[in-house]
C-alpha cells in the first residue's frame, strides 16, 4: 500500500504549464482529471460515511468503490498506452516517474478490490473493522493519486508540449478515445464535466453538440442534470444553446 510522497512532490511547478507570453496549450491531463479528483473525494466520503448495518447503503457504497477503482485501471491503462508511449518514444525514460507510480497502483487497486469484497462478504461482527480499513486505504490510495496526478499535469505536460505540437496531441487523444463504449462516455461525462469550470464545460460540450444528433445530445444533458447545481446547469444550457427544461434542442 502506498504512503505519502516525499513533500518536495507538491513544489509549484504550475508556471511550467502555461508559460507567460505562450498560447495555452492542449491538455489532456486536465478534465479527466478532474474527473477523477471528484469521482475519489465523492467515493471516499461516501465510504466514511457508510452504514453498514444498512445493507442497501453498504452495498451501493461498495459498488461505487469498485466502479472507482474500474475506472482508475482502465484511465492509467490508457495513459500508459499513449501518453507514457509518445513521452518515450522522443525521450526514453521520459515518463519513467509516473510508470513507477502506475505499477504501484496496479498493486493497490488489487489490494482494494480485496478488501472490498472482504466487506462484502463478511459477517455481522467483523464489518465495522473492514470498513474501516477500507476507509484508510483508500484515503492512502486517494492522496497518493492526487499528487501523482499534479506530476502528470506539470512534468508530464511540459514533455509532451515540448516534444509535440498541439496537432499530433490532438491525434494522440483521438486514438486514446477511440473505442470507449458508450456506457463508458456516460460514466465520464457523469464526473467530468460537473468538475469543470463554466468555461470549460462550454467548450467541451459546445464541441460535442457539433458532432452528435440532437436527441443524442440532449440524452447527455438530461444524464448530467442531477449532478449538476442550478446554477451550473443554468449556465451550462445557456453556453450550448439548450432550453435548461430539455424541451427541444436549439
Amino acid at each position: 500500500m502506498n504512503t505519502l510522497a516525499a513533500p518536495d512532490t507538491l513544489r509549484d511547478t504550475t508556471v511550467r504549464s502555461h508559460p507567460a507570453a505562450a498560447a495555452p496549450r492542449f491538455d489532456m491531463y486536465g478534465p479527466i482529471h478532474k474527473a477523477l479528483r471528484s469521482f475519489m473525494c465523492d467515493t471516499l466520503l461516501r465510504a466514511g460515511r457508510m452504514d453498514v448495518n444498512d445493507g442497501a447503503e453498504r452495498d451501493a457504497t461498495l459498488d461505487q468503490v469498485d466502479a472507482l477503482l474500474a475506472f482508475c485501471l482502465d484511465h492509467l491503462e490508457r495513459e500508459n498506452a499513449f501518453l507514457h508511449t509518445a513521452i518515450e518514444a522522443r525521450r526514453p525514460a521520459g515518463s519513467a516517474r509516473t510508470a513507477d507510480d502506475h505499477v504501484e497502483h496496479i498493486e493497490t487497486i488489487a489490494t482494494l478490490r480485496d478488501e472490498t469484497a472482504a466487506l462484502r462478504g463478511a459477517a455481522s461482527p467483523a464489518q465495522a473493522m473492514l470498513a474501516h480499513r477500507l476507509y484508510h486505504h483508500l484515503s492512502l490510495f486517494v492522496a497518493e493519486n492526487l499528487q501523482h496526478m499534479h506530476i502528470e499535469e506539470t512534468a508530464n505536460n511540459a514533455a509532451l508540449w515540448a516534444l509535440y505540437s498541439d496537432a499530433e496531441l490532438h491525434e494522440i487523444h483521438g486514438r486514446l478515445l477511440a473505442g470507449i463504449a458508450p456506457a463508458k462516455e456516460l460514466l465520464v461525462a457523469r464526473w467530468m464535466i460537473p468538475a469543470l469550470n463554466p468555461m470549460e464545460r462550454a467548450v467541451i460540450l459546445g464541441h460535442a453538440k457539433t458532432l452528435m444528433p440532437p436527441e443524442a445530445f440532449l440524452g447527455i444533458l438530461a444524464h448530467l442534470q442531477p449532478h449538476m447545481d442550478a446554477a451550473g446547469w443554468s449556465k451550462l444550457t445557456a453556453s450550448v444553446g439548450v432550453p435548461a427544461d430539455l424541451g427541444r434542442a436549439a
